[in-house]
């Protein structure tokens, strides 16, 4: 069994920008009922499948598995709600690769940097750019962006200041 272990935070100013190579995602959710939710993720010219089970406190089950880029392309148009389009840029410090997600489309203006960590209780120092966290908060989920697009919020939290 796969788990993942994260923490979510809003970005703040720009300093991440020159740290690493933005690749383009697209992807959708296939189910995002309560517990598991199904994605399929077109990250530049690779394409995955994942299944994802309940978030329990940072951590989850999740198992990902590479498919055919045509059939990555199918599934998208079976997909609820938006897709997710952002630009993702890996950065690595210390012993930990900050991933961060510059969103486009209905999600623009939305930018957040996750770290993964090999248990809950590891201790992870943010670099200057990082702003306040908000594992957790569902409102941040991709699955629940798809659905409700920060473009749409009636009061969006003021980008990582």
């Amino acid at each position: 069994m796969a788990l993942e272990t994260e923490r979510k935070f809003l970005v703040k100013g720009h300093g991440w920008q020159s740290r690493g190579k933005a690749i383009p995602y697209v992807q959708g959710y296939l189910s995002t009922e309560r517990g598991p939710s199904v994605r399929v993720r077109i990250a530049g010219t690779k394409s995955y499948l994942t299944v994802k089970g309940p978030v329990r406190g940072i951590t989850r089950e999740e198992f990902e598995y590479e498919i055919p880029i045509e059939d990555a392309k199918i599934m998208m148009t079976l997909c609820t709600g938006n897709l997710i389009e952002k630009t993702r840029t890996k950065i690595l410090i210390g012993r930990h690769v900050w991933e961060v997600d510059e969103f486009s489309g209905a999600n623009t203006g939305l930018v957040m940097a996750e770290v993964e960590l090999s248990d809950p209780r590891e201790h992870v120092e943010p670099p200057e750019w990082i702003g306040p966290e908000v594992t957790g908060d569902p409102r941040y989920y991709n699955s629940n962006l798809a659905r409700h697009p920060y473009s749409e919020w009636e009061t969006s939290p003021r980008q990582g200041n």
